[in-house]
């Protein structure tokens, strides 16, 4: 009897705590405080869905490839690969949804599986474009996916249109995905409309510099430096091995920060003057207020990789844009236990948007 009691008691609590409904703010259960756990634990104990997809290659223009990996729901409620453009599949009136990952993610990362999850269950198409480097095999150029490659970004999303020119097509992109998208977004103003209908920015390093000096400063570090460090270390050793003189590789094994791997790699590739002139350079911030389509922007106030008085604030984005910045959440994080992934508070958010009128 006492058992039913306390179940009856804690049931609010726990109903509470699957932050199902999105319109919601997050609020993260009782055991998982601060910025730093919000995004550990999400990242450890969060799958995303069990989403099956059908890899396609893009030849590019410039000699080079970018891997696409699609999924569509098909009939019989389960989720399997197909090909979007075969005939009789397409249904021309389902939104597609587009996701631009993070830094060294890709489709198996559990934030694009959950959202990928969430726009099957709905009978939507689905896309995750790999950046040049990511889909697990070294691409032909010298060259790596950075944080502000809108001409990237414009070729992706065109060759989308042309295979869906009649659906709505959503572009979703999660960190530095999301400061790519939002500085194409603002550069390509009124043109990004003929590609894409909404855009959504998850936890975007939107002031690249602040973002890299949090990430090298006290515990960040720490957690999540040598991380990012260690595994574009051995990509960029490998293309200095391809392609001779183009890196220095003792400057690559020296590094032990963002801003070194920075100054050492992605501005010599970038063709900046160093690491600080690349953040400058490929920050969306200042093209925020350029922005012509309906965008909405997500980021945790306790964000260990975006400082919250980095965030732009209303009068630095143009009306097109909706800031949604919530006191919790972490990065990339907004982890809600109890319910599937797909149903949990972020995934949800961002659909919620995607639907509005």
């Amino acid at each position: 009897m006492r058992l039913l009691f306390a179940l009856l008691i804690l049931m609010p609590t726990l109903l509470l705590q699957t932050n199902t409904y999105a319109a919601e703010p997050y609020k993260a259960p009782f055991w998982l405080p601060g910025g730093h756990l919000q995004t550990i634990i999400a990242s450890l104990l969060s799958t995303g869905s069990e989403v099956k997809y059908r890899r396609e290659r893009w030849e590019l223009n410039d000699g080079d490839f970018i891997d696409v990996d699609w999924a569509e729901k098909l009939p019989g409620n389960s989720l399997a690969a197909s090909d979007p453009t075969a005939s009789g599949r397409l249904e021309r009136h389902k939104p597609v949804v587009v996701i631009f990952h993070g830094l060294e993610g890709n489709s198996q990362s559990q934030y694009a599986k959950s959202l990928m999850g969430a726009a099957l269950a709905k009978g939507w198409h689905g896309a995750v474009i790999h950046f040049r480097g990511c889909s697990g095999e070294p691409n032909r150029l010298p060259r790596f996916y950075y944080a502000g490659d809108s001409l990237e970004i414009d070729t992706m999303l065109t060759r989308v249109r042309s295979l869906y020119p009649d659906n709505p097509i959503y572009a979703i992109g999660y960190s530095l995905g999301g400061n790519a998208l939002l500085k194409w977004l603002g550069e390509f103003g009124s043109n990004s409309k003929l590609n894409i209908s909404k855009a959504v920015a998850v936890s975007a390093p939107i002031d690249l510099k602040a973002s890299a000096v949090s990430l090298d400063s006290g515990l960040n570090r720490i957690l999540y430096t040598p991380m990012f460090v260690n595994s574009m270390r051995p990509k960029a050793l490998a293309l200095s091995k391809r392609f001779p003189g183009l890196l220095n590789d003792k400057h690559i094994n020296q590094a032990k920060t963002i801003h070194d791997i920075d100054n050492a790699v992605t501005s010599v590739l970038y063709g900046a003057k160093n690491a600080t002139d690349y953040y400058h350079k490929n920050a969306s911030k200042p093209f925020l207020k350029n922005i012509m389509l309906p965008t909405l922007i997500i980021n945790a106030k306790n964000d260990p990789f975006m400082p919250p008085q980095f965030l732009p604030t209303a009068d630095e984005v143009s009306d097109a844009v909706t800031l949604d910045y919530q006191e919790q959440g972490g990065h990339v994080g907004f982890y809600s236990p109890f319910v599937n992934n797909e149903n949990s508070w972020l995934p949800s958010r961002i659909i919620e948007f995607l639907e509005e009128n």
